[in-house]
């Protein structure tokens, strides 16, 4: 079987964290997660890049400044074939290209972007990193929730950059509403054979292989915003 390498353009691909102590919080998701780093900061910067990796696999990245967003917040990063025209695609639909595309240090061609209602996200155009390396298992990135309020308006809004679709799911304890990137079941079945079945046998619902986030409504009092799920082995040891 081979190994998978990257994901497909409008998969969400990479997460990474702006934070005001990048060791402080490499210290903590360390101890949290088992994460190992790999300091990617060329000589001479003042920006730190550090890239978290989780049985030698790319997980996430640390990273000390962030285009001016909220320091101590996640991002989540679309992968793009162009980040340039996706981009523009972003301003034709009614979002908002908070920072024009930049060179990570030769990991990806990035873009930071703004849904109509302020829901920041990323667009990652592969460099070196062509996304995270392992997902969905313990310690490392399981799913990304787009918070908002107007599902109507971000599942048109979506549709018109990536491509997107969307369902409405009730699966017990996950309620909301599931985003599809159609095509993306056969990509996975190249790497996973008989993914598509196993998600059926466990009564997912039709269309779940195809899955690459969920919209949730928005809590009371909270702004519409992308946020990170983590895999987790021991939901109790991790939270003490």
């Amino acid at each position: 079987m081979p190994e998978r390498d990257g994901f497909p353009a409008g998969v969400p691909a990479w997460i990474d964290s702006g934070q005001p102590d990048v060791d402080a919080a490499l210290a903590f998701y360390g101890g949290l997660f088992g994460w190992e780093f790999d300091e990617r900061t060329p000589p001479g910067s003042d920006e730190r890049y550090v890239v978290a990796t989780l049985d030698g696999k790319t997980v996430a990245g640390i990273v000390s400044e962030l285009h001016g967003l909220p320091l101590a917040a996640w991002t989540t990063y679309v992968a793009v074939d162009s980040v340039d025209d996706t981009a523009a695609r972003v301003r034709d639909a009614g979002g908002t290209v908070v920072a024009d595309a930049v060179d990570r240090f030769g990991l990806a061609l990035t873009a930071i972007c703004a849904d109509p209602e302020g829901a920041v996200f990323g667009l990652w155009q592969p460099g070196t990193i062509r996304g995270a390396g392992s997902v969905n298992v313990p310690g490392a990135w399981n799913f990304s929730e787009l918070n908002t309020d107007d599902i109507a308006g971000a599942t048109r809004f979506y549709a018109a950059i990536f491509g997107w679709e969307t369902s409405e799911v009730d699966m017990g304890a996950m309620k909301g509403t599931m985003v599809r990137l159609p095509g993306y079941a056969d990509f996975l079945e190249q790497y996973h054979p008989g993914t598509k079945q196993r998600h059926i046998d466990f009564g997912a619902p039709p269309g779940f292989t195809e899955c690459v986030a969920w919209f949730l409504p928005l809590r009371e009092g909270v702004l519409p915003h992308w946020s990170v799920t983590f895999s987790i082995a021991d939901a109790d040891a991790v939270a003490a």
